[in-house]
């Protein structure tokens, strides 16, 4: 109809004001005026009802949580009841109900210890959270119709619950270990510092000597492309490799011996040590345990007297209880005569923390193995175990352990064995002032341990040797005195 204006959008129109909008909008038709009336009244019997809740910053693990739905209606309040959102949206959980028609409330958690507690209506409180407790929560406002006075009218609001949990475990070790001592040749090292339990992944980084170090960060390269079990650095300057110094080489092969193995400084065929108040064919009951002998380090024209350039890299693994595992490695080429003794701290940063873990290890070398003989009188036939028992220092890394015997091969015939503890079943009487060698060896060095094994005679064995037919005489004893008693009774009877 021409000369008949509509409302502006968004514009709001009551009955009081209907005069108003015709004196200034002109005259409007019979059905648009019904509509506006229709939509005043639908309001007026529904009622009014908003819900806010306000962000949540984050918290961190075992802190108290107070989850607030705030609501404005003017309607008469039916329930309030929160939900927790898993699986992205698909699943929501009811934790908690307030019923106003029977101003009751209760948890629906009851099978996992019942956590929540009702403030006041619209308002829980969540004491010790727990990562399990990260996501998303809404709550739900529920009002009565005022047209039918049961329909419900429902309106909810939303909010995210961001729950951290600080590192709870960090430790430093060394890759690729053990691992023997490399004279001539230069070679990679990496220290790999682990942190777990973080959430969100944590910050870490390395010092040296308490100096935060500046590094070349790189892209760790897969198994197959790092080959040979040793540290590959994918887009990193590779190692240089140096013309060995033929002098300090030709000095250095000067001190080793046939094996290989640096000179030693005692006899391959040890004289017997008798203690005081002994005769001389006796030997001592205490296994005589040789000083250490060190070998010399002898280093090319490799090592570098600049500072060396550091390679990091770090890998994050999601866990199931979403936290994250983070992997970092440092790896830079190792000099032994600078490196040793350097300590290097792995530290941690994190925003549940208010302040960073640390922790922190000494590259060291091995120096006086202390080996420890059982049974400490061995006897022929026994079996012996020469174990390692400690350092002089604190070594790291790991070390490797080999053992060989002085002029020989070992009582199974090998001509080496690794590990801790060297084990001689049933020691023959040959044994007998044998010297063992235990090799120590890091990256960052090499030290020799000697020990000689005394063999005592058994007794037991001697006898069993001096009277064979012992048994055998005594059954031959039995046997002609049971004819003797035969004979006398046929004797009687006849």
């Amino acid at each position: 109809m021409a000369g008949i204006t509509q409302p502006k959008p968004g514009e709001h129109v009551n009955a009081n004001g209907v005069w108003d909008l015709l004196q200034n909008k002109g005259k409007m038709t019979v059905f648009s005026l019904c509509l506006l009336l229709c939509a005043d009244l639908l309001d007026l019997a529904v009622g009014y009802l908003t819900v806010t809740i306000e962000p949540l910053p984050p918290v961190v693990v075992g802190e108290t949580v107070t989850l607030k739905c705030n609501f404005k209606t003017d309607g008469r309040l039916r329930e309030i009841v929160w939900y927790r959102v898993t699986d992205g949206g698909t699943i929501k959980q009811k934790i908690f109900t307030y019923d106003a028609m029977f101003n009751t409330n209760y948890s629906h958690m009851e099978d996992y210890r019942r956590r929540e507690d009702l403030v006041y209506q619209s308002t829980v409180r969540l004491p010790e959270v727990r990562i399990s407790d990260n996501g998303p929560y809404e709550c739900h406002v529920g009002i009565y119709d005022r047209a039918t006075r049961e329909k419900v009218v429902l309106a909810s609001g939303n909010v995210f619950l961001t729950v951290m949990s600080p590192p709870n475990n960090i430790s430093v070790v060394a890759e690729n270990t053990p691992a023997p001592f490399s004279r001539y040749q230069a070679q990679n090292f990496t220290l790999v510092c682990t942190a777990k339990g973080g959430k969100p992944a944590p910050s870490v980084y390395f010092k040296r000597d308490g100096e935060l170090i500046e590094v070349i960060s790189y892209t760790p390269a897969s198994t197959s492309e790092q080959g040979g079990g040793s540290a590959g650095v994918r887009g990193a300057r590779p190692l240089i490799s140096r013309d060995l110094d033929d002098t300090k080489l030709q000095r250095s092969l000067s001190l080793l011996d046939p094996e290989g193995r640096a000179a030693r400084l005692y006899t391959e065929s040890p004289s017997r040590v008798h203690t005081q108040g002994q005769q001389a064919h006796e030997p001592s009951p205490a296994t005589e345990v040789i000083p250490e002998t060190v070998v010399s380090r002898e280093f090319p024209r490799w090592v570098h007297s600049t500072d060396p350039l550091y390679y990091f890299s770090h890998t994050h693994l999601p866990q199931s209880d979403g936290s994250v595992v983070v992997q970092a490695r440092l790896t830079w080429t190792l000099n032994p005569q600078l490196d040793n003794d350097a300590l290097f701290s792995c530290e941690v940063k994190h925003p549940a923390l208010s302040m960073p873990m640390q922790t922190e290890v000494t590259l060291a070398a091995p120096k006086g193995p202390k080996l420890f003989m059982s049974p400490t009188r061995a006897k022929v036939g026994d079996t012996v175990r020469i174990t390692v028992q400690g350092f002089q220092n604190e070594v790291f890394p790991e070390p490797l352990f080999t053992w060989t015997r002085v002029g020989g091969r070992l009582l199974d015939g090998s001509a080496e064995r690794e590990g801790k503890e060297l084990i001689l079943e049933r020691v023959p009487a040959e044994l007998n002032g044998s010297m063992y060698r235990c090799t120590a060896q890091n990256p960052l060095g090499s030290t020799d341990t000697h020990t000689r094994l005394i063999v005592f005679e058994n007794p037991s064995m001697m006898k069993n040797t001096q009277n064979p037919n012992n048994g055998a005489s005594r059954m031959d004893l039995l046997g002609l005195t049971w004819m003797a008693l035969v004979l006398t009774v046929t004797v009687e009877l006849t």
